[in-house]
């Protein structure tokens, strides 16, 4: 199934304009997720939206905005109201300035977007803005509006298209002063830092996302997977703990040693990727029935099939 854009409009760089369309570049949909159940009816936990005074049951109608000002007074605030302010990025992003990439402070990153062409016109003008971004290497800043809030958006080239990433506001940041002012200064010994640094020269890898593996996630499949086989869970041992380091200059010095150790091994296996983790459905089993018994969770299948786990993605090129 086509994924559906989050917003449409229009891309603007002073008089050249286009119609493009925004995708979300990650989705959490293929990580496992639970609903909250009565354990006694194994029936789903529904909520309603109640008067935290009558506790009356209020319909979608009659609920609207309200900005709270005291303790029982609110500013209602109507959906015409909110839609006369509405701002021109509604409907367009217009690129207001080009900035260096590495002047964008990671902290001020939220998420990224793709941003395409939205049909078949607008190709041409697309494709010069996109070009014009990566020909002076650098970042164009725009804005837009999702959920009826604007956001300041950062635009460069991803291949044929362009990756929009959504800024913070400065107000949204917090200073890291109040955090690190408490942090002691200490000298470092050169031999302390050397030390450290060959553990980092064995550790040193290329940066291959495809080789990371959710732990958690596989953790949680395969008790999924046991508890519908009718397997006997066992309880986990408390993972041991390393203790209080008494001489940082001797834990460097295991630690060096351990990851020579374990070097030659890596090599052996020629650092294959772990497999990753392709989603609940690919690999949590069927279950039996599962249309007709709401409680079919604590039921056990007269014959469980072995979970298929998919075989990992191959790296792509580039």
């Amino acid at each position: 199934m086509a994924p559906r854009a989050n917003w449409k409009g229009f891309l603007r760089l002073s008089l050249v304009t286009c119609p493009v369309a925004l995708y979300p570049a990650t989705s959490d949909t293929e990580k496992v997720s639970f609903n909250q159940i009565n354990r006694k009816t194994g029936h789903r936990i529904k909520y309603s939206k109640v008067d935290a005074e009558t506790g009356e049951e209020v319909s979608s109608e009659d609920i609207v905005k309200g900005y709270k000002v005291d303790t029982d007074t609110y500013i209602e605030i109507s959906k015409d109201e909110l839609d006369d302010i509405a701002l021109e990025s509604t409907h367009t992003i217009e690129i207001d300035e080009f900035v260096p990439r590495s002047e964008i402070d990671n902290r001020y990153l939220i998420r990224p977007y793709y941003l395409v062409p939205d049909g078949k016109v607008g190709h041409d003008a697309f494709a010069v803005i996109r070009e014009t971004i990566r020909t002076m290497n650098k970042v164009a800043i725009g804005r837009i509006v999702l959920t009826n809030r604007e956001h300041i958006v950062a635009l460069e080239p991803l291949g044929k298209g362009l990756m929009g990433t959504l800024l913070r506001y400065p107000y949204e940041v917090r200073s890291e002063k109040e955090y690190f002012d408490d942090i002691q200064d200490v000298k470092i010994t050169k031999d302390m830092l050397e030390l450290a640094k060959h553990i980092v020269e064995q550790k040193s890898a290329d940066f291959e996302p495809e080789n990371f593996e959710d732990h958690y996630e596989t953790a949680l499949i395969d008790l999924i997977n046991k508890k519908r086989s009718g397997a006997r869970i066992e309880p986990k041992a408390a993972p041991k703990t390393g203790g209080n380091v008494i001489n940082l200059m001797d834990a460097l010095k295991k630690s060096l040693a351990s990851e020579r150790k374990a070097e030659p091994a890596a090599k052996a296996k020629g650092r294959k990727a772990n497999k990753r983790v392709e989603g609940q459905r690919e690999m949590l089993l069927p279950i039996a029935g599962s249309g007709s018994g709401k409680r079919a969770a604590k039921e056990t299948p007269k014959k469980a099939e072995k979970p298929v786990r998919a075989p990992a993605r191959s790296k792509k090129a580039g």
